[in-house]
């Protein structure tokens, strides 16, 4: 059994803090928008074995390790899964490793339904010291677990990689889901003929049927998308990197955030492409 405080509680950290209420451990959770989940503990930083910061971007990574680095005990670990810039997780890192913590980079992947089930991927680096004490985290959140290296940010390097897969994705099925209603075809019969087809994916199967049954309720916003795919455009700009693709559907996510989209679910991005055409969607 573990104390641990955990920031964050949108519906990736409920279900992470839920799944390590289940696993047995005493959590305090935390929330900038006031929500608080009492896990059995009312866990002051000082006592802490692990703090987990499912916050939403670096600025709030930042703030929290403010009001929690100088109060935690030495030897305590930081989890923090936020996607940040590599450069970002490196800093603080070394932050850590000045007040005597360890710092794991553990961004992660896998959806709100698999964090309540404790079945995420976790992509992670960090010393070997830092993996033994995030263990009880680890476990009771994630099915998967891809160590990266013992080099905090290649864990950060590696969600960047992951969110151009995941952004370009979804920005194109909302694409050609748009086009195919231009053409006749109906988001229900998309729906039933392209995940049993080639040109299926995980987030054609998982979005595809928040625009077919007209529910945006934001599982994860189109918001996360100019923060995310941006950073991914600040690491290709400083090595020479053209990225059109990302380019393009970064352009679409920030369209709809300033359409008033931003938080909504992020296949909400398919009602730009539907103005644009001129089409009503469900």
């Amino acid at each position: 059994m573990a104390d641990i405080g955990f920031w964050g509680l949108g519906s990736m950290g409920m279900g992470m803090a839920s799944s390590l209420v289940r696993a047995g451990h005493r959590v305090a959770g935390h929330d900038l928008r006031g929500v608080v989940l009492d896990g059995g503990m009312d866990v002051a930083p000082v006592d802490m074995d692990a703090a987990v910061l499912c916050v939403l971007n670096a600025a709030q990574t930042e703030d929290v390790m403010d009001e929690i680095v100088p109060r935690m005990k030495s030897g305590a670990v930081v989890v923090a899964c936020a996607t940040v810039p590599p450069d970002f997780a490196r800093a603080m890192a070394a932050r850590c490793d000045g007040a005597g913590l360890l710092y794991l980079d553990a961004p992660i992947s896998g959806g709100a339904a698999r964090a309540a089930q404790g079945d995420l991927a976790i992509m992670a680096s960090g010393s070997p010291a830092a993996f033994d004490a995030a263990a009880p985290v680890l476990d009771a959140c994630a099915s998967t677990v891809h160590r990266m290296g013992d080099a905090p940010g290649l864990g950060s390097a590696m969600k960047a990689t992951h969110q151009i897969m995941a952004g370009v994705n979804i920005a194109t099925m909302a694409e050609a889901m748009v086009f195919g209603i231009t053409q006749g075809i109906s988001p229900e019969r998309f729906m039933e003929i392209l995940p049993s087809c080639g040109g299926t994916s995980w987030m054609l199967e998982n979005r595809g049927p928040h625009i077919r049954d007209a529910d945006y309720t934001p599982h994860s916003a189109v918001d996360i998308w100019p923060k995310d795919l941006g950073i991914v455009t600040d690491i290709a700009d400083a090595s020479g990197i053209e990225l059109p693709l990302v380019r393009a559907a970064l352009a679409r996510y920030r369209e709809a955030s300033a359409a008033g989209l931003g938080r909504e679910d992020d296949a909400a991005i398919a009602k730009i492409y539907a103005k644009q055409a001129g089409v009503e969607l469900p």
